[in-house]
């Protein structure tokens, strides 16, 4: 019986530990919305303008005509 006591204390007393903690919590939180319900939200900022994409250049190197070789007649070589 001294021992059903004893654990029925110690529950009492998580029990009151439990509502304690819920309640201080519950009062911070309270407190913190009771303050953000006076403040004013800061004024949206104007919408940004959007820029064009700059163009995108490629650089490609143009094909050039190959020159007309223009040969001349041989000339004959003579080995001595």
């Amino acid at each position: 019986m001294l021992l059903s006591v004893m654990g029925l204390g110690a529950l009492y007393a998580f029990v009151v530990l439990l509502i304690c903690i819920i309640l201080v919590f519950g009062l911070r939180l309270a407190r913190i919305g009771w303050r953000t319900l006076h403040k004013k939200l800061p004024p949206d900022p104007p919408p940004k303008e959007e820029k064009k994409p700059e163009p995108v250049y490629f650089l490609v190197e143009r094909k050039k005509k190959r020159s007309r070789a223009e040969y001349s007649t041989p000339k004959r070589i003579d080995f001595k």
